[in-house]
């Protein structure tokens, strides 16, 4: 007689539908908001701008428009997703972003726009985005069982890398086949498919209930904690925040350094950024569904990946070979990937319910804000450094974060991982596992 065997269980997109549906709606969110800002910049270097106008200022103000929502709309939009049912913030932002998106098409559609018509709807477009994707992290608890946060956490990481793609891809094919035009209208078809499918689903598990303490209180004269009291009482968590903002100066510094590298080292055209493009990604989605199996503490894996990425990140400023390059940036995306479902699974069990959505609005904004800064650091030294030798300063720049990173799991503060990690509790820390809460943080930024 032969043992039964157990069966394998499916992914937790198709065990749960409720997750699955949401999840789809956040691919096409954030599909469309990247091939929005990928085709928009096309559209701005290739098509909106005469050969002699300031190309990369306009570019380059465009991007920084499409990170401020998620920098300045932190405090607001931890407001709105502490006091509102998060499906309804969901579906709302998403509809609206729709909306948005439709107007600007019906406006390219019947004249050519300026190109304030642009920077206004990347504003409005990445405020909806910037409310829209906090809330799906907060509401992880609220459509998944407790063990399957990680998997689900796995599956919402790996969203950035897919938009990624598509965006990267299909972007300045669109503008080229049906110019603006064709961008908008595809984003707001996206969004209001998105919008469609949160509406449609119901959440199987309600917001956290309050604590017994207050429970009998008036919710609205329940005073309310800023962001700088949440992360005053978390150090541990403060101090990895502000490490993984550092590592973000170097690591987006990847979107100016490899359209630089790719011309001046490789002579080679726009196909070959976005083949380098797709190798990060890749590699982003290997490590969102394998870094949960990583043993080790979350800082120790962690340092280990920086430490990994550091030397990914030399590689093209040693090596000019193009095959080579390709598995550097797999293995760099695969470190991002790795760390980031690792520590956001960590920060969904050590934040407590109720500081969640100004949390997860705040780590957002911490982390957005170092995207324009990298960009416009490396592209002035661009002007004067050779793209080798920036590829070495991005690697240099991380090997004392990686030290940093690992050194922070060492302190007496430092929580232990409720998965399995082995750093020390905080004394009086509640555990954990008890209030099961609900991109890496590095691909926030992006």
């Amino acid at each position: 007689m032969t043992p039964t065997s157990t069966p394998a269980r499916l992914p937790v997109v198709l065990r749960n539908r409720a997750f699955g549906a949401v999840w789809a709606a956040q691919v096409l969110t954030q599909a469309a908001g990247r091939m929005f800002q990928v085709g928009v910049v096309w559209w701005l270097v290739g098509h909106a701008i005469a050969a002699d106008g300031d190309r990369g200022l306009a570019s380059g103000a465009f991007l920084a428009v499409s990170t401020l929502p998620a920098v300045a709309l932190a405090p607001l939009v931890a407001t709105v997703i502490a006091r509102c049912p998060h499906r309804t913030v969901l579906g709302a932002s998403s509809a609206l972003a729709g909306l948005v998106a439709a107007a600007t098409a019906g406006w390219t559609y019947l004249a050519p726009p300026p190109t304030l018509v642009a920077y206004g709807a990347a504003l409005l477009l990445a405020g909806c985005q910037a409310l829209f994707d906090p809330c799906l992290t907060t509401s992880v608890p609220e459509l998944v069982d407790d063990a399957d946060i990680e998997a689900a956490t796995g599956f919402e990481l790996a969203t950035q890398s897919l938009a990624g793609l598509a965006g990267g891809l299909l972007g300045p094919l669109v503008v080229d086949a049906w110019d603006l035009t064709g961008i908008v209208s595809g984003c707001a078809g996206a969004y209001l498919v998105a919008a469609a499918l949160v509406f449609l689903t119901r959440f199987p598990r309600n917001a956290a209930a309050p604590e017994p303490a207050t429970a009998s209180a008036d919710p609205a004269l329940a005073p309310r904690r800023t962001l700088r009291q949440i992360l005053k009482d978390h150090p541990f968590i403060r101090r990895v925040l502000l490490c993984f903002a550092a590592v973000n100066l170097f690591t987006t510094a990847l979107y100016v350094v490899m359209p630089l590298y790719t011309r001046a080292v490789l002579h080679a055209q726009g196909s070959t950024v976005a083949a380098l493009e797709a190798a990060l990604g890749i590699g982003t989605l290997l490590g969102s569904f394998t870094g949960a199996r990583l043993p080790g503490s979350p800082t120790a894996v962690g340092g280990a990946c920086l430490g990994l990425m550091a030397a990914a990140l030399a590689t093209p400023g040693l090596l000019a070979d193009g095959a080579a390059i390709v598995g550097a940036l797999i293995v760099a995306g695969w470190c991002v990937g790795a760390i980031g479902v690792r520590f956001v699974a960590l920060f969904q069990r050590l934040v407590p319910a109720a500081d969640k959505p100004g949390f997860f609005a705040m780590m957002q904004a911490l982390l957005g804000a170092t995207f324009p800064l990298s960009s416009l650091l490396f592209g002035a030294l661009g002007d004067h450094l050779s793209p080798r030798t920036l590829c070495i300063l991005q690697a240099v720049g991380l090997v004392p974060l990686a030290v940093a990173l690992w050194w922070t799991g060492r302190r007496a503060d430092a929580p232990r991982d409720p998965a399995g990690g082995t750093a020390p509790v905080a004394s009086g820390a509640d555990a954990p596992a008890a209030s099961p809460a609900g991109t890496l943080p590095l691909e926030e930024a992006r």
